[in-house]
């Protein structure tokens, strides 16, 4: 069956997209307003886009009245943030920041975080995450009304000690850190429990293949 997005409502386009993009990342971001109130808020439309400079981007789409949400107005504002990546046993208080709270509001305190301070942005990073990488904006492309896509440069990142395996070939227990990702619908989020794993081929053992 196809769908032709240009001619359905945003609902319809947002339902076909977010429940087969999947599963997708969580960038769990804290930013700083220019008045200095920090906010926290979770983001699924997201990855790594390179490493030279290192770089993620960051979808932010607007919130119900049309306008920026507060994370994208203080990203507009300073031109920082942090990204942390969400673990299993900190998905109750990520699910909090998620909620309609006033821009004056702290969603980092009504979820009952802690956060320690950033070395080289103004924005905190929350405490016990896995992974933080903060972030300066090398570009921000609004592609719609209300809607903006983040390209930031990653400028420092913090791996809790427990998930090193090696410091200097920089290998992760990426397992251990039990993050979780977005799936489809209201609500639904996955766990990364069942992996497998396949040699990428070289083309020579392709053909090799090949010829039997």
């Amino acid at each position: 069956m196809e769908f032709h997005l240009r001619n359905l409502p945003k609902t319809a386009r947002y339902k076909l997209m977010g429940s087969s993009i999947t599963p997708r990342p969580i960038a769990w971001v804290t930013s700083r307003s220019g008045a200095g109130i920090a906010n926290a808020a979770p983001y699924s439309f997201f990855n790594m886009m390179g490493d030279d400079p290192p770089t993620i981007a960051l979808g932010l789409l607007c919130s119900g009245e049309g306008g920026f949400k507060d994370t994208a107005t203080n990203i507009v504002e300073t031109g920082e943030f942090v990204v942390n990546l969400v673990s299993e046993n900190q998905a109750e208080a990520m699910n909090i920041t998620c909620m309609d709270a006033p821009p004056e509001v702290d969603e980092l305190t009504c979820a009952g975080l802690t956060t320690l301070p950033s070395v080289a942005v103004a924005p905190p990073r929350i405490a016990g995450a896995p992974v933080s990488f903060e972030c300066r904006t090398l570009h921000l492309l609004e592609t719609g009304p209300g809607q903006s896509v983040v390209i930031g440069e990653v400028l420092v990142v913090h791996i809790d000690d427990a998930f090193i395996l090696d410091p200097e070939r920089h290998h992760l227990d990426t397992v251990a850190m039990k993050l979780i990702a977005r799936m489809h619908g209201s609500g639904w989020y996955a766990r990364a429990t069942d992996l497998f794993q396949m040699a990428r081929p070289t083309y020579a053992e392709w053909l090799a293949r090949a010829d039997k």
